[in-house]
C-alpha cells in the first residue's frame, strides 16, 4: 500500500487518537489499551514499509503518549511521587532524548568559548565575574584558600540562599523557551560562558585542582541539572515552533506540560547542589584528595545515571508490555 493511502486509510482513527490523548474524548482503560494495540500495529506497518517516513515519527510519538495514559491510570493506587520519578520522567527523557543532546552540544561549547575567552582577554574575567569578586578571589588565593568565599555566611543561610537562587536560575532556563527557545538559549549562553571563564581564571593562577574540588563537590548536580532545564526550555521552544502534524496550541500543550515534568524532575538535584555547596563545599580545602574526589564522582554519577542512562532502562522494561498486547 502506498503511504498515502495509508494515512487517507487511517487518518479518522488517528485523530480519534488525538481526542483520547488530550482527553476530549474520554476512555476506559480497555478502550485505551485496544487504542494501543491499534497504534503499535499501525507503527510496526509504517516502520517496515516507510522507515524514513514523517509518518512513523508521528505515530511514534502518539504510541507513547497512549502508553503513558495506560500506565497513568494503572499506577493510580500507587506512590505518585515515586512513580513520577521511577518512570514517568525517564519515558519523557528518552522521548525527548535529541534535546538533551542539544543542550549538552551548547553547553561544552559555550564553556569552550568562555575559557578561549578567557584565555585571550585579559578583562574578559572581570567583565564577566565583576571586579569585586575577582579581587576578593586573588586575596583568598593569596591567603591559601581560593574557596573561601563558600566558607562566608552560615551553613544554613548559604543552602537556602543558594537554593533558592540555583531554582531561580533554573526556572529562568526553563520558563524562557516560551519565545521559541531563544531565550533558554540566551540565559544558558550567559551562565556557560560565565562557567568557563570561572574555570578557567583559577587555571591562570595556578589553583585549578583546589577549585576543581571545591566548586565540583555541588556543580556536578547543580551545572548537569541547569543542563537537563536548558533541554526542557527546547522542549517548550520546540512545541511552538514545530507542531507536526498537531495544531499549534495542541503540540504547545503537549510540549508543556511534557517539559513541565523534566523541569520539575531536575529540583531534587538543584537541592542536593545547595545543600552540598551550604555544608560541604566550605570545607574542601580541608579535605583529603581522595574524599573530595570521591564526592564529585558520586554526585555526577548519580545524576549522569538518572538521565542518560536509566530512561533506556526504563524504556526497554516497557517493551515487553506492548509485544504482550501486540
Amino acid at each position: 500500500m502506498r503511504e498515502v493511502a495509508f494515512i487517507k486509510q487511517n487518518k479518522e482513527k488517528w485523530l480519534e487518537f488525538e481526542l483520547a490523548i488530550f482527553g476530549k474524548a474520554k476512555k476506559n482503560p480497555d478502550e485505551l489499551a485496544n487504542l494501543y494495540i491499534q497504534m503499535m500495529n499501525d507503527l510496526s506497518y509504517a516502520q517496515t514499509y516507510y522507515p524514513k517516513s514523517k509518518t512513523v515519527i508521528y505515530l511514534n510519538h502518539l504510541a507513547s503518549q497512549i502508553y503513558q495514559k495506560i500506565y497513568k491510570t494503572k499506577r493510580s493506587e500507587k506512590n505518585r511521587f515515586v512513580e513520577f520519578f521511577k518512570t514517568e520522567v525517564p519515558l519523557l527523557v528518552y522521548d525527548y532524548r535529541r534535546y538533551l543532546m542539544y543542550a549538552f552540544v551548547l553547553f561544552f561549547i559555550t564553556v569552550g568559548i568562555g575559557v578561549i575567552s578567557a584565555r585571550y582577554d585579559q578583562n574578559f574575567v572581570r567583565l564577566i565575574l565583576g571586579d569585586g569578586y575577582v579581587n576578593m578571589t586573588l586575596e583568598n588565593i593569596k591567603k591559601g584558600n581560593p574557596m573561601a568565599v563558600y566558607g562566608s555566611g552560615s551553613n544554613w543561610g548559604s543552602f537556602v540562599g543558594i537554593t533558592m537562587n540555583n531554582l531561580y536560575v533554573g526556572a529562568k532556563c526553563y520558563i524562557y523557551g516560551i519565545f521559541g527557545g531563544l531565550g533558554t538559549f540566551y540565559i544558558s549562553l550567559q551562565n556557560c560562558i560565565m562557567l568557563g571563564a570561572f574555570q578557567y581564571f583559577f587555571y591562570d593562577q595556578n589553583v585549578f585542582w583546589k577549585s576543581v574540588r571545591g566548586i565540583w563537590i555541588h556543580g556536578s548536580m547543580e551545572i548537569f541539572a541547569i543542563v537537563i532545564e536548558t533541554a526542557a526550555g527546547f522542549i517548550l521552544g520546540a512545541s511552538i515552533l514545530f507542531p507536526k502534524t498537531f495544531s499549534r496550541i495542541n503540540s504547545f500543550k503537549i510540549g508543556f506540560k511534557n517539559s513541565f515534568k523534566i523541569f520539575l524532575s531536575t529540583f531534587p538535584f538543584t537541592i542536593s547542589a545547595g545543600f552540598l555547596e551550604g555544608f560541604i563545599t566550605r570545607y574542601s580545602i580541608d579535605m583529603p584528595n581522595w574524599l573530595s574526589s570521591l564526592i564529585i564522582l558520586v554526585t555526577l554519577g548519580i545524576i549522569s545515571f538518572y538521565y542518560l542512562v536509566y530512561p533506556f532502562i526504563v524504556y526497554k522494561k516497557t517493551q515487553p508490555l506492548s509485544a504482550k498486547l501486540n
